[in-house]
């Protein structure tokens, strides 16, 4: 092929592709739809659903799991201790009608004083121990209405330490019966010695005197109402044997049932099968008293020891409680006096120590006992 030749069919060529473009461009403009595109080549306008626009589907959002709010413990509201009256450290007439309230029920023993000490703080404590009050020993409003409630106004001879000597029931130169007995109660706690008589002469008048200064009365050497009623509280009923002089027949009646050990010298004996204590002088039985003994967890000790010491008005340094007339025979054990005992029986227990509920009867014991008497504590 020419030169010439190849050039017309190459503007040949050119000359249909403008036409075909011409011709496309036309088509698009003038339509009212836009031209098929169908895949089948029919040629039919396909429709087409109006767009829509486009709807923003919300993210969704997390609920929050609510924070547990902690249930807040009420704190406790403490119960304010109630105000003292009277503490330890105070004096005064107050402390003096105290002292005198609480000797009517035998909580508090010595002298009136007016002065808050240590024993008017232990008499304090037990009292409200025994009541169920808080036990601190000072006196709030509740410890001193309660002890008001429960004894009278005191005396000034009360407040005082004054005891007026009352009509003598016997005096020098009485005689009869009623000497008789009065002779054999006071050799029953040693103060009579010699025969017993039925003449009130000047051993017997020592004698009475002696007895009423030893409890603080009016040492008139005559015997009163007072003197008569201390006197039978401290004693038993004489035998026939004590006020004709006889020596008692060993019938195996109070002796029965006594350690071996109990029939010589003196002796405490102590019987943990009879809940009983005998005082034994020579085999001779003296006195009777009730006891009680410590619980499983504080037991009382057995066996043979003897009186190391003795304290009247005793405080127990362990537990702050009253040990009137306490008698130690094993370290820290003590024969005592227990007001519990005397209220509650042996409904209640000891921590060892020998509990006595008689106070008349252990006050006269405490002074005829001796340190270095034998104390035997057994089954019988």
């Amino acid at each position: 092929m020419t030169r010439g030749r190849k050039l017309g069919l190459l503007i040949a060529v050119l000359a249909v592709a403008v036409v075909s473009a011409v011709l496309i461009g036309l088509n698009q403009f003038g339509g009212d739809e836009p031209a098929s595109a169908s895949p089948g080549g029919s040629g039919r306008a396909a429709t087409l659903p109006a767009e829509q626009p486009p709807t923003d589907t919300p993210t969704p959002t997390a609920t929050p799991t609510p924070t547990p709010t902690a249930t807040s413990t009420p704190t406790p509201t403490s119960t304010p201790t109630p105000e003292a009256l009277m503490a330890a450290g105070a004096s005064g007439d107050q402390v003096r009608e105290l002292q005198a309230r609480l000797k009517q029920l035998q909580w508090y023993e010595p002298k009136i004083t007016g002065e808050f000490d240590d024993v008017t703080v232990a008499a304090v404590s037990g009292f409200q121990g025994k009541r169920e009050l808080p036990a601190t020993g000072e006196v709030d409003q509740a410890t001193w209405d309660t002890l008001v409630g429960m004894t009278q106004t005191p005396t000034e001879d009360e407040l005082n330490n004054v005891l007026t000597p009352g009509p003598a029931i016997l005096g020098p130169g009485d005689t009869g019966d009623q000497v008789r007995e009065l002779q054999a109660r006071l050799k029953q706690i040693d103060w009579y010695s010699g025969d017993v008589t039925d003449t009130y002469g000047d051993t017997t008048a020592a004698s009475v005197k002696g007895f009423q200064e030893k409890r603080e009365f009016p040492a008139t050497g005559e015997v009163d109402q007072r003197t008569w009623d201390k006197l039978v509280s401290m004693t038993r009923t004489p035998t026939d044997d004590e006020l004709n002089n006889r020596a008692p027949e060993n019938n195996g009646g109070e002796t029965a049932g006594l350690d071996d050990r109990c029939l010589t010298g003196r002796a405490l004996c102590v019987d943990k099968s009879t809940n009983s204590l005998r005082w034994v002088v020579d085999g001779e039985v003296r006195m009777t008293l009730d006891v009680r003994f410590g619980t499983e967890l504080t037991p009382t000790r057995e066996g043979a020891f003897q009186v190391n010491s003795k304290s009247r008005d005793h405080v127990s340094s362990l537990y702050d409680t009253p040990m009137p007339f306490a008698m130690f025979f094993s370290g820290g054990q003590a024969v005592h006096y227990s007001p519990d005992f005397a209220a509650n029986g042996y409904n209640g227990g000891s921590h060892g120590c020998v509990n006595v509920r008689d106070r008349d009867a252990i006050e006269s014991l405490f002074d005829q006992v001796h340190v270095g008497d034998k104390v035997i504590v057994y089954w019988s």
